[in-house]
């Protein structure tokens, strides 16, 4: 990467629906303005031992280039925007919406492996395989 990117993003790499989102993302982001880490990998606790891991574990979380994090379907909405696609997720973040889709996230995030089993077919995978490649960061 030659820049430092604007959004860091914590993802779970053993979550099918995460690691699917994540490519698409790394497909789109020709200006590298993500850096995508996976904290299931081993030097995660190494590179990042001031974060708690279960808490990222528990939702998506995001460093922002001012040393802020963020978390939840703020993360998703930056991550989307910043790939050129954040209209998608506009409406989430207007005022009331937020409300209800922040509580709709918090479900999603709490269930996500039953969802992805449905959705996919795979619970968890180690590690996640997605159109036949492992993600790659």
């Amino acid at each position: 990467m030659t820049h430092d990117p604007s959004l860091t993003i914590f993802f779970d790499g053993y979550c099918p629906l995460c690691s699917i989102e994540m490519n698409k993302l790394k497909q789109l982001d020709k200006q590298q303005n993500i850096k995508f880490v996976d904290i299931q990998e081993p030097s995660f606790s190494v590179d990042y031992p001031h974060l708690d891991w279960q808490t990222l574990d528990d939702r998506i979380h995001g460093y922002l280039a001012d040393g802020s994090m963020i978390s939840g379907l703020d993360v998703t909405y930056l991550a989307w925007k910043l790939v050129g696609k954040g209209w998608v997720y506009a409406p989430l973040r207007w005022p009331v919406i937020r409300w209800f889709a922040d509580i709709g996230y918090n479900i999603f995030a709490k269930y996500r492996h039953q969802l992805s089993y449905l959705l996919t077919g795979k619970k968890r995978c180690v590690p996640c395989e997605t159109k036949g490649e492992k993600f790659d960061v």
